[in-house]
C-alpha cells in the first residue's frame, strides 16, 4: 500500500469525524434556535433559519452515506465539507443579528478544524472564506433585537451567548482533536510497518542474491562429484564390494538432497537450475514431494494421507510449491522429530495441505507476528525465513496459510494453493 493511500484511508476517519460534529452542531443549532425564540422571546428569522437547518440536515445524511462503504476520503473532498460547514454557519448569523451575534466566533472552529485536516493551501482557503464572510456580515446582516447590556455580567443574554460558544468551541476542540491525533498516530504506525516490510524485503533480496551466487558456484563440484560417483559404481573392483557401493549409494543420495537444496535457494532467489518442469498429476506430485522428502530427512513416525478426491488433474511438477511444502514439513520436523503428519485434499478449488506436529506448539506473540523474518521458535539470527518465503510464495500464487496451536499441543500449518495456479489446461 502507497503512503497515499494511507492517507487517504486516514482522511475517511477524519471525515467520519467531521460527520460526528456536524450532528453536535445540527443538534446545537436547533436546541439554540429553540431556546433563544421561545424562551427568551428574542424574534428570529425562523423560516429561513430553518431551512438552513434543513439543508444542513440533508447534507450530513448524503455524507453519511457517500461515506458509509468508500473508504477513501481526498483532502478537496475534506475541503468542500468544510466550505459547507462555512456557508452553513454564514447563513444562520446573516439571519441573527450578523457580527453582533455571540456565536461568530463558531468560526474560530472551522478555521482550526482546517488546519488539522487540510493541506497548507487548502487551509489558507479556508481562513481567507471565514475571514471574508465575518467582513461581509458587518455589512449586510438582518438585524438582531438582543441588548448588549453588558453592565448586568451574567444576566447579559449576550455574555450568556459569548461563554456557551466560547465552551462550545473549547469542548468540541478539544475532542475533536485528541480523535485526530488517535487518526495520526494509526496511519504513522502503519507507514512504520510498511517501511518495515520493506526493508525486510531488501534484506531478502540481499540474501537471494548471496544465495544465489553461493549455489551457482556449488553447482559445478556437486555436478563433478555426481560423475564420479557414477564412475565408482561401473568400476569392476568396486562393484563387488558391497560396503563400498552401500556407502556409494548413500552418498548419492546425500548429493540428490544437496542439489535439491540448491534448487530451493535458487527458486527463492527467483532462478532455477535449469532443469526442465515435467507433467505429473496432483496425486502423483504430492507422492513425489512427500517420497523425496522422507528419503532426505529421518522422521520416527510419519502420517501421510493423500485425500485429494474427485477426479485427479494434469499439473506441472512445480519446484515453487514443493519447496513450500518442504520448508513447512522441515520446520514441523525440528519442533517435532518423533512425530509429523501431512494430509492433502482438495476444497474450493484449491490445494489444501496440512501439516501438523506434536511439538511446544508457537509462541503466542510468533503466531502475533507471525510471518515476519526474525520471528522464529529456533532462536536463530534470522530465524523465520522459511516460513516468511512460504508465506510470499502464497500471495503470490494467489493463496494463504493459517497456523494455528492445537487444544492437545502441537502446532498445525495449513496451506490453500489455487489449483488454477499449477493446473495445466
Amino acid at each position: 500500500m502507497e503512503f497515499k493511500s494511507l492517507e487517504e484511508l486516514a482522511g475517511h476517519k477524519n471525515m467520519r469525524q467531521l460527520i460526528q460534529l456536524r450532528w453536535v452542531a445540527i443538534f446545537g443549532q436547533a436546541l439554540t434556535i429553540a431556546i433563544v425564540h421561545f424562551v427568551f422571546k428574542v424574534d428570529l428569522s425562523l423560516p429561513p433559519m430553518l431551512e438552513v437547518l434543513a439543508g444542513l440536515l440533508a447534507f450530513n445524511i448524503g455524507c453519511q452515506l457517500r461515506w458509509h462503504d468508500r473508504k477513501v476520503v481526498t483532502n478537496r473532498e475534506l475541503f468542500l465539507s468544510l466550505c459547507v460547514d462555512v456557508a452553513a454557519l454564514t447563513l444562520q448569523l446573516y439571519f441573527s443579528g450578523g457580527i453582533t451575534n455571540p456565536f461568530v466566533f463558531l468560526y474560530l472552529m472551522q478555521i482550526v478544524l482546517s488546519g488539522i485536516l487540510l493541506d497548507f493551501k487548502a487551509a489558507l482557503a479556508i481562513l481567507a472564506a471565514s475571514i471574508g464572510c465575518v467582513l461581509g456580515l458587518v455589512l449586510f446582516s438582518q438585524p438582531l433585537d438582543l441588548p448588549m447590556n453588558h453592565q448586568l455580567g451574567f444576566s447579559s443574554l449576550y455574555i450568556q451567548g459569548t461563554i456557551i460558544c466560547f465552551t462550545l468551541n473549547a469542548v468540541l476542540l478539544t475532542l475533536f482533536i485528541q480523535r485526530i491525533r488517535s487518526n495520526l498516530r494509526d496511519r504513522d504506525a502503519e507507514i512504520s510497518q510498511i517501511q518495515f516490510q520493506a526493508a525486510e524485503e531488501r534484506h531478502i533480496i540481499r540474501m537471494a542474491l548471496l544465495a544465489s551466487g553461493a549455489a551457482h558456484e556449488l553447482g559445478t563440484p556437486l555436478a563433478t562429484l555426481s560423475i564420479i560417483l557414477g564412475d565408482w559404481c561401473r568400476m569392476p573392483e568396486l562393484a563387488r564390494n558391497q560396503v563400498v557401493q552401500s556407502d556409494i549409494a548413500e552418498m548419492q543420495t546425500q548429493l540428490q538432497r544437496c542439489k535439491s537444496i540448491l534448487t530451493g535457494v535458487l527458486m527463492s532467489a527467483g532462478e532455477t537450475r535449469g532443469e526442465e518442469s515435467l507433467k505429473t498429476t496432483m496425486k502423483g506430485f504430492l507422492d513425489s514431494v512427500v517420497a523425496e522428502w522422507r528419503e532426505s530427512r529421518r522422521v520416527v513416525d510419519f502420517e501421510y494421507l493423500n485425500g485429494f478426491n474427485g477426479d485427479d488433474i494434469a499439473v506441472v511438477s512445480d519446484t515453487t510449491i514443493k519447496q513450500m511444502i518442504v520448508n513447512v514439513l522441515n520446520n514441523a520436523l525440528d519442533a517435532s522429530p518423533n512425530w509429523v503428519k501431512l494430509e492433502a485434499s482438495r476444497e474450493d478449488g484449491f490445494l489444501k495441505v496440512v501439516v501438523t506436529d506434536a511439538g511446544a506448539g508457537f509462541d503466542p506473540q510468533i503466531l502475533a507476528q507471525f510471518g515476519n523474518i526474525y520471528q522464529s521458535t529456533k532462536g536463530q539470527l534470522g530465524g523465520g525465513l522459511g516460513l516468511f518465503l512460504v508465506i510470499k510464495v502464497a500471495d503470490e500464487l494467489g493463496g494463504t496459510v493459517n497456523v494455528q496451536n492445537l487444544p492437545t499441543g502441537g502446532a498445525q500449518v495449513t496451506l490453500f494453493i489455487p489449483l488454477e495456479s499449477i493446473q495445466l489446461e
